[in-house]
């Protein structure tokens, strides 16, 4: 219980510092996301390619390559999780928003701050204990059961990366809500991916 709140009050400190240069991490923010969401895209094409190899090998010359299934889980959260942030920032998650949309505009922007706060907060506690994992992974290198042995602490640290990336987007909105004048919403990317400028 101590390292939770340990890791909110440090998640709080960080927030007030990152409000500081608000405008200037925004701007790095962006630019990780989109590579980021490259990297996602060319590990789809990755996955895909190793897949079809191996049916091939599989049905063609019956020698399946070892280690496929593993190999393709382990990079199914490095596609989702690098392209997480830039979803958010693209305010392209899936929501239930029914009941907020009928809501009057000053209730609107209150439920979507508490929203943002709260998964802020849950995305940051999930990035520690992610980072946990993944170090602790790799200091015993720790691998699949069945050959090649893939490592698995790259994956585990995609996912703490894609959670704090997260956390710090969601902060970046709730200073928009807040004060909107002085932190104004960048225009969202017409089209998807689009080149950095």
């Amino acid at each position: 219980m101590a390292e939770l709140l340990a890791v909110l009050l440090v998640t709080l400190a960080a927030a007030g510092l990152l409000t500081l240069v608000a405008a200037g991490a925004d701007a790095v923010q962006r630019r990780v996301e989109t590579f980021l969401t490259y990297v996602s895209a060319a590990i789809i094409l990755l996955v895909m390619g190793f897949v079809l190899a191996e049916v091939v090998m599989r049905y063609v010359f019956n020698s399946p390559i070892p280690g496929h299934l593993e190999g393709a889980e382990l990079l199914l959260p490095m596609i989702v999780f690098f392209a997480v942030s830039y979803t958010q920032a693209q305010y392209g998650h899936v929501g239930m928003v029914v009941v907020v949309d009928a809501l009057p505009p000053g209730a609107r922007r209150v439920a979507d701050l508490v929203a943002l706060i709260l998964s802020l907060l849950t995305c940051a506690v999930l990035a520690y204990f992610g980072t946990k994992y993944a170090y602790s992974s790799w200091e015993v290198d720790d691998v699949t059961m069945t050959p090649p042995y893939w490592r698995t602490w790259p994956s585990s640290a995609a996912i703490a990366l894609g959670y704090f990336l997260l956390s710090v987007r969601m902060w970046l909105q709730v200073l928009r809500i807040v004060a909107s004048n002085r932190f104004p919403d960048p225009e969202i990317d017409a089209a998807p991916l689009a080149p950095l400028e």
